[in-house]
Protein backbone atom coordinates (compact mmCIF):
# COMPACT_ATOMS: atom_id res chain seq x y z
CA UNK A 1 0.00 0.00 0.00
CA UNK A 2 1.41 3.49 -0.67
CA UNK A 3 2.63 6.20 1.67
CA UNK A 4 -0.40 8.20 0.10
CA UNK A 5 -2.87 5.82 0.25
CA UNK A 6 -2.53 4.70 4.02
CA UNK A 7 -2.10 8.62 5.26
CA UNK A 8 -4.76 9.46 7.38
CA UNK A 9 -6.73 12.71 6.43
CA UNK A 10 -5.69 15.88 7.73
CA UNK A 11 -7.15 17.24 10.52
CA UNK A 12 -9.96 19.40 10.32
CA UNK A 13 -9.93 22.14 13.48
CA UNK A 14 -12.72 23.63 14.80
CA UNK A 15 -13.53 26.95 16.67
CA UNK A 16 -16.56 27.38 18.88
CA UNK A 17 -18.35 30.62 19.40
CA UNK A 18 -20.59 30.91 22.44
CA UNK A 19 -20.29 28.63 25.53
CA UNK A 20 -23.55 29.71 26.91
CA UNK A 21 -25.22 26.22 26.04
CA UNK A 22 -25.08 22.70 26.97
CA UNK A 23 -24.51 21.75 23.68
CA UNK A 24 -20.84 23.77 23.42
CA UNK A 25 -19.03 21.04 26.14
CA UNK A 26 -21.83 17.96 24.51
CA UNK A 27 -20.44 18.66 21.06
CA UNK A 28 -17.15 18.61 21.98
CA UNK A 29 -17.20 15.82 23.81
CA UNK A 30 -18.26 13.84 20.11
CA UNK A 31 -15.71 15.31 18.38
CA UNK A 32 -12.83 15.01 20.87
CA UNK A 33 -13.67 11.76 21.73
CA UNK A 34 -11.24 8.90 22.31
CA UNK A 35 -10.58 6.58 20.50
CA UNK A 36 -12.46 9.06 18.21
CA UNK A 37 -15.88 7.86 16.64
CA UNK A 38 -15.77 6.80 13.49
CA UNK A 39 -18.24 9.19 12.07
CA UNK A 40 -16.14 11.71 12.98
CA UNK A 41 -12.35 10.75 12.69
CA UNK A 42 -9.96 13.60 11.96
CA UNK A 43 -12.59 16.38 13.17
CA UNK A 44 -11.43 17.96 16.26
CA UNK A 45 -12.62 21.24 18.71
CA UNK A 46 -9.47 23.15 19.37
CA UNK A 47 -10.38 26.58 20.46
CA UNK A 48 -13.40 28.36 21.75
CA UNK A 49 -14.36 32.09 22.55
CA UNK A 50 -16.82 31.65 25.59
CA UNK A 51 -18.83 35.13 25.72
CA UNK A 52 -22.46 34.24 24.49
CA UNK A 53 -25.67 36.28 26.08
CA UNK A 54 -24.90 39.35 28.40
CA UNK A 55 -28.68 39.81 28.57
CA UNK A 56 -30.11 36.56 29.24
CA UNK A 57 -29.73 35.26 32.28
CA UNK A 58 -30.23 31.37 31.86
CA UNK A 59 -27.59 31.79 29.35
CA UNK A 60 -24.91 34.39 30.34
CA UNK A 61 -25.02 32.51 34.19
CA UNK A 62 -23.53 29.15 32.03
CA UNK A 63 -20.46 30.52 30.97
CA UNK A 64 -17.85 30.65 33.40
CA UNK A 65 -18.65 26.86 33.78
CA UNK A 66 -18.61 25.90 30.68
CA UNK A 67 -15.41 27.91 30.32
CA UNK A 68 -14.23 25.19 32.86
CA UNK A 69 -15.31 22.83 31.24
CA UNK A 70 -14.17 23.18 28.18
CA UNK A 71 -10.37 23.98 29.55
CA UNK A 72 -10.76 20.56 31.20
CA UNK A 73 -11.17 19.09 27.57
CA UNK A 74 -8.11 20.23 26.59
CA UNK A 75 -9.96 23.30 24.07
CA UNK A 76 -8.02 26.62 24.04
CA UNK A 77 -9.95 29.51 25.13
CA UNK A 78 -9.73 32.66 23.01
CA UNK A 79 -10.16 36.42 23.91
CA UNK A 80 -11.48 37.48 20.59
CA UNK A 81 -13.54 35.55 16.90
CA UNK A 82 -10.82 37.18 15.25
CA UNK A 83 -8.05 34.81 16.98
CA UNK A 84 -10.37 32.12 16.94
CA UNK A 85 -10.79 32.34 12.88
CA UNK A 86 -6.74 32.51 12.78
CA UNK A 87 -6.93 28.93 14.30
CA UNK A 88 -9.87 26.84 12.96
CA UNK A 89 -10.82 25.27 9.84
CA UNK A 90 -14.48 25.79 9.93
CA UNK A 91 -17.28 27.20 13.28
CA UNK A 92 -19.58 26.03 15.11
CA UNK A 93 -21.69 28.77 16.33
CA UNK A 94 -23.17 27.69 19.52
CA UNK A 95 -24.41 31.42 21.25
CA UNK A 96 -27.13 30.70 22.79
CA UNK A 97 -29.02 33.86 22.20
CA UNK A 98 -30.04 34.53 18.42
CA UNK A 99 -29.65 38.21 19.06
CA UNK A 100 -25.71 38.37 18.87
CA UNK A 101 -25.71 35.76 15.93
CA UNK A 102 -26.00 38.17 12.70
CA UNK A 103 -22.74 40.32 14.27
CA UNK A 104 -21.22 37.21 15.22
CA UNK A 105 -22.10 35.03 11.65
CA UNK A 106 -20.74 37.58 9.40
CA UNK A 107 -16.92 37.55 10.73
CA UNK A 108 -17.35 34.22 10.64
CA UNK A 109 -18.66 34.54 6.87
CA UNK A 110 -16.19 37.02 6.13
CA UNK A 111 -13.23 35.04 6.80
CA UNK A 112 -14.73 32.45 4.61
CA UNK A 113 -14.99 29.60 7.44
CA UNK A 114 -18.16 27.00 7.06
CA UNK A 115 -20.04 27.52 9.93
CA UNK A 116 -22.82 25.11 11.35
CA UNK A 117 -25.65 27.96 13.81
CA UNK A 118 -27.35 26.21 16.55
CA UNK A 119 -30.22 26.75 17.17
CA UNK A 120 -32.22 29.68 16.13
CA UNK A 121 -30.87 30.69 13.31
CA UNK A 122 -30.97 34.33 14.52
CA UNK A 123 -34.19 36.19 17.08
CA UNK A 124 -36.09 37.50 13.84
CA UNK A 125 -36.46 36.64 10.42
CA UNK A 126 -34.84 39.79 9.26
CA UNK A 127 -31.40 38.44 11.17
CA UNK A 128 -32.25 35.02 9.58
CA UNK A 129 -32.66 35.76 6.13
CA UNK A 130 -29.18 38.64 6.72
CA UNK A 131 -27.10 35.58 7.42
CA UNK A 132 -28.08 33.49 4.33
CA UNK A 133 -27.93 36.56 2.03
CA UNK A 134 -24.66 37.29 2.98
CA UNK A 135 -23.60 33.39 2.92
CA UNK A 136 -24.75 33.00 -0.52
CA UNK A 137 -23.08 36.04 -1.49
CA UNK A 138 -19.83 35.16 -0.35
CA UNK A 139 -20.23 32.11 -0.99
CA UNK A 140 -19.23 30.29 2.16
CA UNK A 141 -21.44 27.34 3.15
CA UNK A 142 -23.76 27.16 5.88
CA UNK A 143 -26.76 25.02 7.71
CA UNK A 144 -28.37 24.96 11.09
CA UNK A 145 -31.00 22.65 12.32
CA UNK A 146 -32.35 21.64 15.48
CA UNK A 147 -31.04 17.57 16.59
CA UNK A 148 -35.14 16.65 16.17
CA UNK A 149 -34.02 16.90 12.60
CA UNK A 150 -31.87 13.78 12.64
CA UNK A 151 -34.12 11.11 14.76
CA UNK A 152 -34.73 8.32 13.03
CA UNK A 153 -38.16 8.06 13.10
CA UNK A 154 -38.48 11.55 11.05
CA UNK A 155 -35.80 10.84 8.44
CA UNK A 156 -37.58 7.08 7.42
CA UNK A 157 -40.63 9.66 7.24
CA UNK A 158 -38.84 12.13 5.34
CA UNK A 159 -37.10 9.07 2.99
CA UNK A 160 -40.93 8.14 1.74
CA UNK A 161 -40.26 4.60 3.83
CA UNK A 162 -44.15 5.12 4.96
CA UNK A 163 -45.24 6.30 1.27
CA UNK A 164 -46.23 9.61 0.73
CA UNK A 165 -46.84 12.29 3.90
CA UNK A 166 -50.50 13.46 3.95
CA UNK A 167 -50.17 15.31 7.27
CA UNK A 168 -47.83 15.53 10.40
CA UNK A 169 -48.70 17.01 14.06
CA UNK A 170 -45.47 17.10 16.20
CA UNK A 171 -44.91 18.41 19.47
CA UNK A 172 -41.93 19.59 21.72
CA UNK A 173 -41.74 22.14 24.20
CA UNK A 174 -41.97 25.41 23.81
CA UNK A 175 -40.22 27.71 26.47
CA UNK A 176 -40.80 31.72 25.37
CA UNK A 177 -37.86 33.95 25.81
CA UNK A 178 -39.22 37.87 24.93
CA UNK A 179 -36.32 39.03 23.05
CA UNK A 180 -37.05 36.48 20.44
CA UNK A 181 -39.75 35.23 17.81
CA UNK A 182 -42.26 33.27 20.76
CA UNK A 183 -41.12 29.92 18.89
CA UNK A 184 -37.54 30.77 17.97
CA UNK A 185 -36.37 29.76 21.60
CA UNK A 186 -37.12 26.41 21.54
CA UNK A 187 -40.86 25.57 19.53
CA UNK A 188 -38.39 25.19 16.95
CA UNK A 189 -37.20 21.59 18.12
CA UNK A 190 -40.87 20.70 17.30
CA UNK A 191 -41.12 23.17 14.01
CA UNK A 192 -38.13 21.16 13.22
CA UNK A 193 -39.84 17.77 13.37
CA UNK A 194 -42.76 18.99 11.41
CA UNK A 195 -40.71 20.29 8.41
CA UNK A 196 -38.39 17.28 8.31
CA UNK A 197 -41.55 14.94 7.80
CA UNK A 198 -43.75 17.05 5.69
CA UNK A 199 -40.97 19.33 3.66
CA UNK A 200 -41.81 22.85 2.46
CA UNK A 201 -44.28 24.23 0.70
CA UNK A 202 -46.39 25.88 3.45
CA UNK A 203 -48.70 28.81 2.42
CA UNK A 204 -49.95 30.05 5.43
CA UNK A 205 -50.27 29.96 8.91
CA UNK A 206 -53.06 30.16 12.05
CA UNK A 207 -52.25 30.30 15.95
CA UNK A 208 -53.79 30.01 18.75
CA UNK A 209 -51.86 30.71 22.52
CA UNK A 210 -52.37 30.34 25.98
CA UNK A 211 -50.47 30.76 29.00
CA UNK A 212 -49.32 27.05 28.99
CA UNK A 213 -49.96 25.98 25.41
CA UNK A 214 -49.68 27.04 20.98
CA UNK A 215 -51.06 25.02 18.78
CA UNK A 216 -49.73 26.61 15.42
CA UNK A 217 -51.57 24.91 12.22
CA UNK A 218 -49.78 25.37 8.48
CA UNK A 219 -51.75 24.94 5.49
CA UNK A 220 -49.28 23.59 2.62
CA UNK A 221 -49.91 24.76 -0.99
CA UNK A 222 -51.11 20.97 -1.69
CA UNK A 223 -53.93 21.12 0.28
CA UNK A 224 -51.74 19.09 3.31
CA UNK A 225 -51.89 20.58 6.87
CA UNK A 226 -49.74 20.47 9.60
CA UNK A 227 -49.80 21.46 12.90
CA UNK A 228 -46.96 22.11 16.23
CA UNK A 229 -48.35 21.80 19.49
CA UNK A 230 -45.94 23.83 22.38
CA UNK A 231 -46.24 22.69 25.52
CA UNK A 232 -45.14 24.93 28.88
CA UNK A 233 -47.39 22.56 31.54
CA UNK A 234 -47.61 18.79 32.77
CA UNK A 235 -46.01 16.09 30.82
CA UNK A 236 -43.55 17.29 27.61
CA UNK A 237 -41.40 15.80 25.47
CA UNK A 238 -40.71 15.34 21.89
CA UNK A 239 -42.75 13.39 18.93
CA UNK A 240 -45.60 13.52 16.65
CA UNK A 241 -47.81 11.56 14.25
CA UNK A 242 -47.24 11.19 10.40
CA UNK A 243 -50.20 10.46 8.25
CA UNK A 244 -48.95 9.09 5.11
CA UNK A 245 -50.43 6.79 2.33
CA UNK A 246 -49.61 3.63 3.95
CA UNK A 247 -49.46 4.28 7.61
CA UNK A 248 -50.65 6.27 10.68
CA UNK A 249 -46.55 6.27 11.75
CA UNK A 250 -44.87 8.02 15.36
CA UNK A 251 -42.13 10.13 14.33
CA UNK A 252 -40.20 9.58 17.55
CA UNK A 253 -38.24 11.25 19.89
CA UNK A 254 -35.29 12.98 21.34
CA UNK A 255 -32.25 10.51 20.09
CA UNK A 256 -29.23 12.85 21.89
CA UNK A 257 -27.30 15.08 19.51
CA UNK A 258 -25.04 11.88 18.33
CA UNK A 259 -27.27 11.83 14.62
CA UNK A 260 -26.75 16.14 14.32
CA UNK A 261 -23.01 15.76 15.23
CA UNK A 262 -22.41 13.19 12.73
CA UNK A 263 -24.39 15.27 10.33
CA UNK A 264 -22.14 17.95 11.12
CA UNK A 265 -18.29 16.00 10.76
CA UNK A 266 -19.70 15.64 7.38
CA UNK A 267 -20.50 18.81 7.02
CA UNK A 268 -17.36 20.22 7.70
CA UNK A 269 -15.60 17.98 4.98
CA UNK A 270 -18.02 18.40 2.33
CA UNK A 271 -18.79 22.18 2.23
CA UNK A 272 -22.57 20.68 1.41
CA UNK A 273 -25.25 21.58 3.70
CA UNK A 274 -27.45 18.66 4.25
CA UNK A 275 -30.21 21.13 4.31
CA UNK A 276 -31.74 23.41 1.14
CA UNK A 277 -31.27 27.03 2.45
CA UNK A 278 -34.54 27.69 1.35
CA UNK A 279 -36.34 24.74 3.40
CA UNK A 280 -34.66 26.50 6.75
CA UNK A 281 -35.64 29.94 5.88
CA UNK A 282 -39.36 28.55 5.62
CA UNK A 283 -39.36 27.14 8.62
CA UNK A 284 -38.83 29.97 10.46
CA UNK A 285 -40.78 32.09 7.93
CA UNK A 286 -43.42 29.90 9.62
CA UNK A 287 -42.56 30.80 12.59
CA UNK A 288 -42.61 34.33 12.29
CA UNK A 289 -46.18 33.91 10.75
CA UNK A 290 -47.00 31.99 13.71
CA UNK A 291 -45.89 35.10 15.69
CA UNK A 292 -48.12 37.55 13.03
CA UNK A 293 -51.20 35.18 13.51
CA UNK A 294 -50.84 35.65 17.42
CA UNK A 295 -50.71 39.25 16.77
CA UNK A 296 -53.91 39.30 14.81
CA UNK A 297 -55.77 37.12 17.59
CA UNK A 298 -55.66 33.63 15.28
CA UNK A 299 -55.80 35.02 11.76
CA UNK A 300 -54.52 32.99 9.01
CA UNK A 301 -51.03 35.12 7.76
CA UNK A 302 -49.48 34.22 4.69
CA UNK A 303 -45.95 33.01 4.47
CA UNK A 304 -45.03 34.99 2.00
CA UNK A 305 -46.00 38.32 3.53
CA UNK A 306 -43.63 37.74 6.54
CA UNK A 307 -40.84 36.72 3.97
CA UNK A 308 -41.87 39.90 2.26
CA UNK A 309 -41.88 41.66 5.44
CA UNK A 310 -38.42 40.40 6.44
CA UNK A 311 -37.05 41.22 2.70
CA UNK A 312 -37.93 45.28 2.87
CA UNK A 313 -36.47 45.34 6.54
CA UNK A 314 -32.97 43.90 5.12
Amino acid sequence: MSTAASAEPELLKIGIIGLDTSHAPAFTKAFNADPADPEMQNCRVVAAYPYGSQTIESSSSRIPKYTEELRGLGVDIVDSIDELLKRVDCVLLETNDGQLHRAQAQQVIDAGKPMFIDKPVAANLTDTLAIYKLAAEKQVPIFSSSSLRYTDGAQAIRRGDYGDVLGCATYSPCKLEPSHTDLYWYGIHGVESLYTCMGPGCESVTRTSSEDFELVVGKWADGRIGTFRGIRKGKSGYGGTAFTTEAVQAVGTYQGYRPLVVQIAKFFRSGKPPIDAEETIELYAFMQAADESKRQGGAPVRIADVLQQAQDEL
